[in-house]
């Protein structure tokens, strides 16, 4: 079951989550998972000290998935799609479609 989120709500459903996952991928296709705290800043999700991993792969690709996990089992998982800009060593998120989801069993 989904629900959509609209982007310009974003910072309402990320108050819902404490900690989530930035999930990058490489030019060969190998996907790096990192753990991060959301931030908001300027409409923006900001990931603070990714790892050079991850730094490597926005530089080949800039599309990325955030993943939040619900605090209480059977609560929705926030998802997240979005562009990534590089900026001072942080990634900036343009956020670009979300949805509230959980399994039909959940």
């Amino acid at each position: 079951m989904s629900i959509p989120v609209d982007v310009a709500d974003l910072e309402t459903a990320l108050a819902d989550v404490d900690a989530g996952y930035l999930i990058t991928v490489s030019g060969e296709g190998r996907v790096k998972v990192i753990g991060l705290v959301p931030e908001v800043v300027d409409g923006r999700i900001v990931v603070r000290s990714p790892g050079r991993g991850s730094l490597a792969n926005l530089q080949l690709n800039t599309g990325v998935t955030l993943i939040f996990p619900p605090r209480e089992a059977g609560g929705h998982t926030l998802l997240v799609d979005g562009t990534a800009t590089l900026v001072g060593g942080m990634v900036h998120v343009d956020a670009t479609g979300a949805v509230l989801h959980r399994t039909a069993e959940g």
